[in-house]
């Protein structure tokens, strides 16, 4: 991977070809879509806005290597109630640019949230996170319960249960030596040769190849009396066939733990395929679970569906 300053990456051929795969996406967002780039003392942000301002804010976070553009297919349905407001984890694959302090724990990434936060004017609104981007919002919800009215949780991995060892010895060789057919290979076997947007793939192969990422910091599994501190309505929702962790496992324990969360099972999709598919079922969960800026309630009956 390149370890080179982010402007000469951005003149390379890879990073080119990968800012051209990320625009090809952010073609894809609907009408009246808005691109902010948000300063904070870890650098700079890059936030894509749609809907109305006025309504509640939702905040996106995406699973690591994803970027913001992989809610793309999401983005129209909760536009029509929220304000969307979908964000490039910085230190992560891109157009968030790190810069001045770095971000070296998870009280810094929490730091940083809560600046973006702040710049874009919110403070407190609904969290919606996939893979690292849910176990980031997962750590939101516990460490800062005041900014965090609703919780939707995206096929979270290590939140409430482990992976399974096949997953993590299949991915092992494109974390140690990525490369963008290892990449592509290994979202071919995850998502069982599920047909994804191919600019998408490309993004996720070039970002993995090229694209000089700082050292990822992971927020730990919370315990037991950590997630007591968590007030949001929380919904946590699982891929049936994915193969990063087992659904029934980890739909046990999310309710072993947040006895008043809701766990939906998708119909189909797995680990990799979301947010963007199923595309008509992920935004009829999530319309359900934001509601429309409603009050939050608490006492949600765990087996709802």
């Amino acid at each position: 991977m390149l370890r080179s300053p982010r402007t000469s990456f951005a003149e390379s051929d890879e990073g080119r070809a990968f800012y051209a795969a990320y625009d090809a996406l952010l073609a894809k967002w609907p009408r009246g879509t808005v691109i902010h780039d948000l300063d904070s003392r870890f650098g700079t942000t890059r936030v894509a806005e749609y809907g109305p301002p006025d309504a509640p804010p939702v905040l996106l976070l995406p699973g690591a290597g994803a970027t913001s553009m992989v809610w793309f297919a999401t983005a129209a349905a909760l536009g029509e109630t929220h304000r969307v407001l979908a964000v490039d984890i910085i230190g992560d694959v891109g157009r968030s640019v790190a810069g001045g302090d770095p971000v070296r724990s998870v009280d810094d990434l929490l730091e940083w949230l809560g600046s973006v936060a702040d710049a874009l004017g919110v403070t407190r609104c609904a969290l919606v996170g996939h893979s690292y981007g849910a176990m980031t919002a997962l750590a939101a919800a516990v460490r800062t319960p005041e900014r965090v009215g609703r919780l939707v949780l995206l096929d979270p991995n290590s939140c409430f249960a482990g992976m399974r060892p096949a997953y993590l010895l299949r991915a092992l060789p494109v974390l140690v030596r990525p490369t963008a057919a290892r990449e592509r290979a290994f979202l071919e076997w995850e998502t069982r040769g599920a047909h994804l947007d191919p600019d998408w793939v490309t993004l996720m192969a070039l970002g993995a190849a090229n694209f000089p990422t700082a050292k990822t910091i992971v927020p730990r599994r919370p315990s037991f009396e950590e997630l007591g501190r968590c007030t949001a309505d929380t919904t946590v929702v699982l891929a049936p066939v994915g193969r990063v962790h087992d659904p029934d496992k980890v739909a046990r324990a999310a309710r072993k733990a947040l006895p008043s969360c809701r766990v939906v099972t998708l119909t189909t999709g797995t680990h990799h395929t979301l947010p963007m598919y199923p595309s008509d079922e992920v935004d009829a969960v999530l319309r359900d679970a934001l509601g429309a800026g409603a009050p939050v309630e608490l006492d949600c009956d765990p087996d709802h569906p």
